[in-house]
This record gives structure tokens, sequence and C-alpha cells, in this order.
């Protein structure tokens, strides 16, 4: 008995306007929501992590990092405070108290978010790709988020503090009018850089071109090297890098040869006047036979075109099984050179730009002493 009411004196004594008792009752009630929140860490979220490593589905992976890494972090803190509210406190203390959790809360929430959107654009983005086939030219997408991440990030983290700010008591009227006022005066002050974001914008979510494609814009051909949120870089195929305002590539006409499968090729050839019907009609059957032999091209037609002003001009048209620009001019060299022994052979002559004179009823004698007259 004699130590039962020791034990109940020691418990009633009071220290900050809280008794002992309190205090253990505090700590009893944090250690056991914290011991729930390991229980639960190491037995039901060891399982769904393990789970979620045995399947294809990324969006159960990402449950499992948000559960981890955002939410438990942020239950801890619950956990504490929970404890800590069943104790009596001055307006003051009490105050720094919520405003701490306040401040808790809102950090992690804010890094809950921006880790969603990052995975949505990395879902979006990494279906793009699929649906290009990037995956197979082993191009690496992730450096497209580096950009949009970093104002997504500044856009999120604003409007979290903001948000802290309002909730904390303070009045966010003139702050938020303040950024309205300044964002006019920037978006009128930047409107070139600001054409050049939403340009990026344009660029990331419509995927016009990818890093690694080869392009034309206006007269300059070459590969992309890397996309930025102001300007994009192109290497030419001159060898020199181009640096191209991401509005006037959106403002542009651009030609992408990433999902060109063929090639069409037109090219036409002449021959002398003076090259017999029967040799004229055996020029198409040469050339098809020429094309038909050369590998990875599909023979499209061959035709006498025109009377031209120098030849007859035949006109041929094949394709290229592939996209690459050493294929076609291998293929189309080889066809010139066949084309080139296979007219030997026959006697026919490519024409050339010049004129024949011919002159009738008068003989060389006639034609030497009119002129010497």
């Amino acid at each position: 008995m004699l130590k039962l009411a020791i034990m109940a004196d020691f418990l009633s004594h009071v220290y900050f306007d809280n008794t002992v008792q309190d205090y253990f009752i505090a700590l009893l009630l944090i250690a056991a929501l914290m011991f729930g929140l390991r229980v639960f860490r190491r037995f039901i979220l060891a399982r769904l992590k393990k789970v979620s490593e045995n399947t294809d589905n990324p969006y159960d992976d990402f449950l499992v990092f948000i559960l981890e890494a955002k939410i438990l972090p942020l239950l801890n803190i619950f956990a504490i405070y929970m404890g800590l509210v069943t104790l009596t406190y001055s307006d003051k203390v009490e105050k720094y108290l919520m405003a701490g959790l306040k401040v808790a809360a809102v950090y992690f929430v804010a890094k809950l978010v921006t880790a969603s959107l990052q995975f949505a654009f990395e879902q979006m983005l990494q279906r793009n790709s699929e649906e290009n086939d990037l995956a197979a030219t082993g191009k690496d997408t992730s450096n497209d988020l580096k950009g949009i991440m970093i104002i997504v990030k500044v856009i999120v983290w604003v409007m979290a503090f903001v948000f802290l700010l309002d909730n904390l008591g303070y009045d966010v009227t003139a702050v938020v009018a303040g950024l309205g006022i300044g964002g006019i005066a920037i978006a009128l002050a930047a409107q070139t850089i600001l054409g050049d974001l939403f340009s990026y914008f344009v660029i990331f979510f419509d995927r016009p071109f990818e890093v690694g494609d080869f392009i034309n814009v206006d007269d300059k051909y070459g590969t992309v090297e890397y996309v930025g949120i102001k300007t994009t870089r192109i290497k030419s195929i001159t060898g020199e890098q181009v640096v191209i305002s991401n509005t006037n590539l959106t403002n542009s006409r651009l030609h992408n040869f990433k999902k060109m499968q063929q090639r069409r090729v037109v090219f036409c050839i002449g021959v002398t006047y003076q090259t017999p019907k029967e040799k004229l009609a055996k020029i198409p059957r040469i050339i098809k036979s020429i094309i038909e032999q050369t590998e990875n091209l599909l023979f499209d037609r061959c035709h006498f075109s025109k009377f031209g002003a120098s030849g007859l001009d035949f006109e041929t048209v094949y394709f290229v099984n592939t996209s690459d620009y050493l294929v076609y001019m291998d293929a189309q060299q080889k066809i010139y050179l066949s084309m080139f022994d296979a007219f030997e052979q026959d006697g026919i002559e490519f024409a050339y730009p010049t004129q024949t004179l011919f002159l009738e009823g008068l003989h060389a004698g006639a034609l030497k002493e009119k002129f010497e007259n």
C-alpha cells in the first residue's frame, strides 16, 4: 500500500501544467502509434513491396513508394502530435505546436503532389515513347522531364507557401495581389521568353520531334541534340551546332525523317534524238531490271515522259525501303553505273545540252564559196 501511495503521489506531481501521469499517457500514446506504424512498415508494407516487385505494373510500385517515402513520415509526425495534444499548454506553446504540424503537413503534401505529377508525366512520356518506337532506338527520354519538372515544382511550392501563410493566420490577399501584379509585369517584360516556354510545353506534350531525330527546319538539316526551356539545339549536317528558339520551331514547317519508312526517288535521264524506236522501247525494261536487282529497292515505273530540248526524256520512280540516306545514295550510284554499262552495250547515247544544225540544198563547196564571198 505504501508503494502504491508513493506511486500515486509521484504521478500526481504537476510540471508545466501537466501531471506526471499526463506525460506518461502522452508517451504511451506516441509509443503505441509509432509501434503500429512500425508494424505496418515491417509486415504490410514489406509484403506490398515484394508483391509489386514481381509485377510489371508501375502503378503499384509508385503506390508503395508514396506510402514509404511520403505518407509514413507524415503519419509519424501526426502520431507525435496526437500524443502531445493530450497535454495542456499555454496559448503560445499550443500556437507553435499547431504551426509546426501545419508546416510539416504542407511540406509532405507538396512533396506528394510533385512526386505524383512527375510520375504522371513519366508515364505519359513512356507511352509516347512506346507509340513512336523510341525504346527500339535506345533513346533516353528522362532528360525531357527536367525542364518541365523545374517549372512544376516552382508552381507547386509557391502555392504551398501561400496556402501555409493563409493557414498560419497571415493575410495573403496582399501577397496574392503582389504575385498577380508581378506576374503581369514579368509577362509584359518577357513575352519572348514566355512564348518560348509555352512552345516548350507544346514540344513536350505534342512531341513533334525527339532528341536524336533528324529534322529539317527551313533550310537547316540536322540531328536534335537538346531540347531546352527556351531553345533547341541541332547538330547540322555540316558539323556546326544550330540554336533555334522553341517558338521558331513550333511556328515553322518542320520535316521529321524519323517516321519515314520509305524514300520515294524520282530521276530523269535523256537520250539523243537519233536513238532508234526499238532501243527507246527497250530503255524502261533495262532500268526496271537494274532497279529490281538492287537490294532494298522497289520499282514503281519508268516512262518515256517528254520530248526535251536536247533529247528524249525518261522519268523513273522507285522506292528505297529504308530511311537511311547512305543506303539511298549507294543504290542511286549503283543504278547510274549499271545504266551506263547497259546503255554502252546497246549503243544508246545519253543526251546532253547540244544543238545539231542541219543544212540542206548546199553542198560543201558551195557553202565554202558563199562564206568566202
